[in-house]
């Protein structure tokens, strides 16, 4: 029987129910019909159970509903079925829910298709796995630079490349590695970069690959050539003059060499020849000292590193240089924001950085009006420590600048060349840059970055 209003299908269904338990009082009371009393007992069962099930057809619904959600099953529909106004209601609700979480399945969906796109179409291998090793993704990149069609595992490639494994599982959350590797008889410099995240309740590590060996290459070959040229440089400034006094020494003595006797050189002659081998002893040692400089930049000590604070080094530093640094005409501050900064260095090896650069400073500012030099410390807008040295002596032209880092290039007539390329591999040693800019005739500005 359809109803269309879920009250009064309720109360006609009591209603039918009352009459149907009266008359089994009445056949059970009055009459002795007893099997008719049995049948009219089961019709009454028959109607509790589908009053029953009339009343709780929306708990059903409901039930259904959550059900839908927790398994993901959008395909459910719902209706009033008749019931009136609310129960109606109630089912659009549903329907209402139900399309929304399609929608936004679909949405999902199509994110993860874009995804899925830019992943296996970027240039820059990447790799997802578990802690296990078990891969849960991998792109075309990657695979291409390993040299593979699929990877299930990470500890597959232990047979063909260990190294990069052990690379792969070493590296944490943040953490950068370089590798050199032979894929396919193709050697590789991998640049790996490796981050941490958690996905349902699951731990992965994903890494990016990149093969970087064109660009070392290129850029060791121009340090090479800049080097080359700074050397060249050198050596011929003490070998030609060595070689033409050489010369001269040949030609002054050629008479004793061809059987003259040596007492019979003129006393000019005999002070041209010392002067020359003065000369040529002089050029030498510095011929020695610069090769000797070159040696010293290979033997950088590792460093030590401590937690110290920033401010005890500037004293220390100031300290040092106080001698070098005269009151008047050159102005000196430190200041260090906050007071309690610190850092993990070899305080040691900082410290010579910074003497290097505060006498680079105090060479700059000779004989300016006004000179002033200042030592700075605070966190950039990365967070990262930054060190810094300033002049307002007459600046470094745009030309030096990209030069100055070379080792034994100098604009000092007196400089070895060799101060600022030691600071900087100092910093690369603390895995930190040393940075410089320049307004010529305003302010030079060395900077440390940690």
């Amino acid at each position: 029987m359809a109803f269309k209003n879920f009250r009064l299908g309720v109360l006609s269904r009591v209603v039918l129910l009352s009459a149907t338990l009266l008359l089994l009082f009445f056949l059970l009371i009055q009459t002795s019909f007893f099997a008719t009393a049995a049948v009219v007992a089961i019709i009454i069962t028959l109607q509790i159970a589908a009053l029953i099930r009339y009343v709780e057809k929306t708990n059903n619904d409901l039930a259904r509903f959550l059900r839908s959600i927790r398994y993901a099953d959008f395909s459910q529909t719902f209706s009033g079925g008749g019931k009136g106004g609310s129960f109606e209601d109630l089912a659009a609700a549903f329907s209402e829910v139900m399309n929304e979480f399609r929608r936004a399945r679909a949405e999902k969906e199509e994110h993860h298709q874009y995804l899925q796109t830019v992943v296996q179409h970027i240039g820059v291998g990447l790799i997802a796995f578990k802690p296990d090793g078990e891969v849960e993704l991998i792109n075309t990149a990657a695979k291409r630079l390993l040299g593979i069609n699929h990877l299930k595992s990470i500890r597959s490639l232990e047979h063909s490349n260990k190294p990069l494994v052990e690379t792969l599982f070493r590296l944490k959350s943040g953490e950068k590695g370089q590798l050199k590797s032979e894929v396919n008889g193709e050697l590789i410099q991998f640049a790996i970069y490796a981050t941490e995240f958690r996905m349902r309740e699951q731990q992965y590590t994903l890494v990016s690959i990149q093969n970087i060996r064109s660009e070392l290459e290129e850029k060791e070959m121009e340090a090479w050539q800049k080097l080359i040229r700074v050397l060249t440089h050198e050596i011929m400034n003490s070998i030609t003059p060595i070689s033409s006094l050489a010369s001269t020494v040949n030609d002054l003595l050629k008479p004793v060499a061809n059987g003259g006797d040596a007492t019979q050189l003129s006393p000019e002659s005999v002070d041209d020849i010392r002067g020359a081998v003065q000369t040529i002893e002089k050029r030498s040692e510095g011929l020695l000292h610069f090769v000797d400089a070159y040696r010293n930049l290979t033997r950088i000590p590792k460093p030590k590193f401590s937690i110290f604070r920033v401010s005890e080094l500037f004293a220390q530093v100031e300290q040092l240089m106080r001698v070098q640094i005269p009151e008047k005409p050159v102005r000196f501050t430190t200041r260090v924001e906050p007071e309690s900064l610190e850092v993990t260095a070899d305080s040691e090896l900082i410290e010579q950085v910074l003497i290097n650069l505060l006498l680079n400073a105090i060479h700059a500012v000779q004989g300016q009006p006004n000179a002033e030099i200042r030592l700075t410390a605070h966190l950039d807008e990365r967070g990262r420590l930054s060190i810094a040295v300033s002049d307002n002596g007459p600046g470094i032209t745009e030309e030096a600048r990209e030069k100055i880092f070379i080792p034994f290039f100098t604009t000092k007539p007196e400089g070895s060349g060799i101060g600022l390329s030691l600071s900087k591999e100092i910093m690369r040693l603390h895995r930190g840059t040393i940075q410089v800019s320049s307004k010529p005739g305003v302010e030079t500005t060395f900077r440390l970055v940690f």
